[in-house]
């Protein structure tokens, strides 16, 4: 709506996790650098984890994308609230198996004899694992079970769990002993500081078609860092409030006045101890520092 009015060629701060908007912080450029590596050196596991909102979907999706241009096969599950059918019948569609998709043993058959052929001629195959942190213990049980599948140059399955926290902390449970042992590597995401989200900010309006960004001062970028406290997604809807707010005002630039109004909007009210945190109707949520 307000992309011709500043003169963007895009919407500088869409939602959607668009590789192309990735921005490259020393944190993201390791995580990634650690799912390739993990991926084309066969490790088996490999975990991601990060707040809610801090970038793990982009990561997957610029994985992804690797991953094609590599011709490199992957199945995706996004829906992590699976039964152990559901998981297989799902992992059997995903990879296009032929086989019966409802029966597990048949599935882990042609997957088994997949995955040789694949290994045989000297290919990878991967399975992403998103919200990660949801798995029953007799799911991540079955992904555990799949690690197992190995020839003498490594993994024939390369296996990304990507989830929030939770994730670390489910995995630190004596139950999950065996699973934990087996990631070879881990990529933590974490919430900008406030040069990061200055830059995060200043990256995404250049990627729109705005090189040299007049629409918000220094002050106002760190105020926003305030409020979103440094998460991605937080500061992706906050700057498109605002930018919706200067165009229904025919304002060039954003002032101090419109980012109140807006953090009103969005519930981002101050509190005595920290600065600010998300009202709990937000859907996005706020954890306070230190």
């Amino acid at each position: 709506m307000y992309n011709a009015f500043f003169g963007f060629t895009q919407n500088p701060f869409n939602m959607s996790p668009d590789p192309s908007f990735l921005f490259r912080s020393p944190q993201h450029e390791e995580a990634l650098a650690n799912l390739k590596y993990g991926v084309m050196t066969r490790k088996g596991f490999i975990a991601l984890t990060g707040e809610v909102g801090t970038g793990k979907t982009t990561m997957l999706e610029c994985l992804r994308d690797f991953l094609r241009a590599q011709q490199i096969a992957f199945a995706s599950l996004f829906n992590s609230r699976l039964t152990v059918e559901q998981f297989f019948e799902m992992l059997a569609y995903d990879f296009d198996l032929e086989c019966n998709q409802r029966s597990k043993t048949e599935v882990l058959l042609a997957l088994n004899s997949m995955l040789i052929d694949r290994a045989a001629a000297g290919r990878t195959t991967v399975l992403i694992v998103d919200e990660a942190h949801n798995l029953e213990w007799d799911v991540l049980e079955e992904v555990r079970l799949l690690g197992n599948l190995e020839n003498r140059r490594g993994k024939l399955l390369q296996i990304i769990l990507s989830g929030q926290p939770e994730l670390d902390r489910k995995l630190d449970a004596t139950e999950y002993r065996q699973l934990k042992q087996r990631i070879a590597l881990r990529c933590a995401l974490r919430n900008f500081d406030r040069d990061e989200t200055v830059a995060y900010i200043e990256s995404r309006l250049e990627r729109a078609g705005m090189p040299h960004q007049t629409i918000l001062s220094s002050e106002l970028t760190g105020a926003i860092h305030l409020r979103s406290q440094g998460i991605p997604r937080i500061i992706n809807a906050i700057c498109d409030n605002l930018l919706l707010t200067a165009f229904a005002l025919e304002n060039k630039t954003v002032t101090m006045d419109m980012l109140d109004e807006v953090a009103a909007d969005m519930r981002l009210e101050r509190t005595v101890d920290h600065p600010f945190t998300v009202h709990p109707q937000y859907p996005a949520r706020v954890l306070p520092r230190g």
